[in-house]
């Protein structure tokens, strides 16, 4: 039934949104990235490595990673307070959490790097599209790298197991599973799920959630050498 289920915007059970990434888009950022996915507009700063002098807060052997994923008030239909609320929180440490292990904190002792992802607008899975944007905005800083980490949402509509949810799909959905993996050595960074699965689902959801990060690594690859390819 999946692969000839048609969705309510058009798509098949494995088509993505129409995605558009930048890097480099900030002048006062070290590192940047822009990314649109349907209606989602995103902006990521990357600030660092520098030099943390805070004893309390510093770590002797590798660097703190410090995220903050922010909505603007204008990023959903009804006006959001402005300001970080608890699910904002929340997202901020998902996406910390994710990146993690891509990164070789230990070339930056006693010193942070702070990840500042700005919603635009807003239209279902924002926290893929922030860990997608902090790992390339991170490359762009020059930051060492195991591997870039793509994320992608994957779920039930219509008893159909389908990728990249839109808001509709995501509200109104059995169930909702973002992924995060390091696409080389197929190390998964972050997986939530919300909703109910079988086990059979599950690992069919969790093949089309692979499919599309290896999808989206092609593209964040992309994107990076359009700007350094020439370099």
């Amino acid at each position: 039934m999946t692969k000839e289920y048609i969705r309510s915007d058009g798509r098949t059970y494995n088509t993505l949104r129409n995605i558009k990434m930048k890097v480099g888009i900030l002048n006062n950022a070290d590192g940047s990235a822009y990314i649109e996915c349907g209606n989602n507009k995103i902006l990521v700063g990357v600030y660092g490595p520098k030099e943390l002098y805070s004893k309390k807060h510093s770590k002797p052997d590798g660097a703190v990673l410090r995220c903050k994923y922010n909505m603007a008030p204008f990023s959903v239909k009804e006006r959001k307070r402005p300001g970080q609320d608890r699910r904002a929180i929340e997202i901020s440490k998902l996406i910390s959490e994710a990146i993690l292990p891509g990164i070789f904190l230990e070339k930056y002792p006693r010193s942070s790097i702070d990840i500042s992802v700005e919603v635009l607008e807003a239209e279902g899975g924002t926290r893929c599209l922030g860990i997608i944007g902090a790992s390339l905005a991170l490359a762009d800083a020059e930051i060492p790298m195991k591997d870039l980490i793509s994320a992608i949402a994957v779920g039930k509509v219509d008893e159909n197991i389908v990728i990249d949810l839109s808001e509709k799909e995501d509200q109104e959905g059995e169930a909702d599973m973002p992924v995060a993996i390091m696409p080389r050595t197929d190390e998964i960074t972050f997986l939530q799920m919300d909703g109910h699965l079988t086990a059979q689902e599950f690992d069919e959801a969790l093949k089309l959630a692979f499919e599309g990060c290896r999808f989206i690594n092609k593209l964040q690859k992309e994107t990076l050498l359009s700007k350094y390819g020439g370099m």
